[in-house]
């Protein structure tokens, strides 16, 4: 594992800064090439795809997280790295994200593997080399429980491996952390972004997407108990959570997953982690440092962006390269 100096120390200044941190400006050195993909009837996926000079060695499917979209900052980053390493990078918008709230008639939740496994099947038959899903935070859990579900045959008909950053693990459990006094701040933007999303549906198309339930939610816990479980027909909160958080799927992840975690991220409780899979699965690598908060991870020195080069040198390790010097 690269050695991790945390920048701060602090896990809230670790969150926020690595979400507004500058990226690396040689993403736009490579152009980008917006390509939508229809994954069931009416709906479609927009991913940014992006190739590096020469051949590529493989592919990266990177995923974002809760509320976000193909340009978050740490999309951008690991594309870049990813890029000037030699692989192409899809940064995949999950449905409704990334300003295509017209293109579907759903939404979305954090076991709706779908979508992905779709995309990741057809960059299988078009591109070369291998195919990576790098998930993080709520792409996170796509990205592992997508893994569980295609067992042996996903290793070798759809993913030659799975990244994830910042997993919830337990969806449970960490709806119930965002509800902190602590969690406050990110709480409270969630669920703006959240409402502020079902109201644009809304927009679109009042006859699917109702804004009745929006009334008195204080939670990320209440939005998914009134709005997300009963349109995906889990019932409630507990039904939604109950079946699909990624650690239910763990076990059966038979590809490499390599799994990076900060101990004392605000919104996972590291208790989460001590799921037997991690211990007992030899597919699964778990990297956990005591610092990084929540998909920061910010370093000192020549490692700015730790996952980032934690994943290169998995990708490289996979490969058979030599470690970089």
């Amino acid at each position: 594992m690269i050695p991790f100096d945390p920048l701060f120390h602090n896990p809230h200044w670790q969150t926020i800064a690595g979400a507004y941190w500058p990226r690396p400006r040689q993403l736009y050195s490579f152009p980008v090439e917006a390509i939508y993909f229809q994954t069931e009837p009416r709906v479609r996926v927009l991913v940014h795809a992006q190739k590096p000079h020469g051949e590529p060695k493989g592919s990266l499917l990177l995923v974002h997280g809760l509320e976000g979209s193909s340009d978050a900052g740490y999309l951008r980053s690991a594309a870049a790295a990813a890029l000037q390493a030699g692989y192409a990078a899809y940064r995949f918008n999950i449905r409704s994200c990334g300003g295509t709230e017209a293109d579907c008639d759903t939404l979305y939740h954090a076991g709706l593997t779908h979508d992905l496994r779709i995309v990741a099947s057809r960059l299988r038959d078009t591109v070369p080399g291998p195919v990576y899903a790098v998930g993080y935070s709520l792409g996170a859990n796509i990205v592992l429980k997508l893994a569980g579900e295609l067992g042996r045959e996903g290793a070798s008909t759809v993913l030659d491996g799975v990244a994830a950053i910042s997993c919830p693990v337990d969806l449970d459990a960490c709806a119930r952390a965002l509800n902190e006094p602590r969690c406050r701040l990110y709480q409270d933007r969630f669920l703006r972004n959240m409402a502020a999303r079902l109201r644009r549906r809304h927009q679109f198309r009042p006859d699917v997407f109702s804004i009745d339930a929006l009334g008195g939610i204080g939670s990320v816990y209440d939005f998914d108990d009134r709005i997300t479980a009963p349109f995906f027909g889990f019932g409630n909160a507990q039904g939604y959570y109950g079946t699909q958080s990624a650690g239910l799927f763990l076990s059966s992840i038979r590809m490499p997953a390599l799994v990076m975690h900060a101990k004392d991220d605000p919104m996972i409780p590291f208790r989460v982690y001590g799921h037997v899979a991690f211990r007992e699965n030899p597919f699964i690598r778990l990297a956990a440092v005591d610092h990084g908060g929540h998909v920061g991870f910010l370093s000192r020195g020549r490692h700015r962006f730790w996952v980032d080069s934690m994943l290169l040198a998995w990708l490289r390790q996979l490969s058979g390269e030599q470690p970089e010097g």
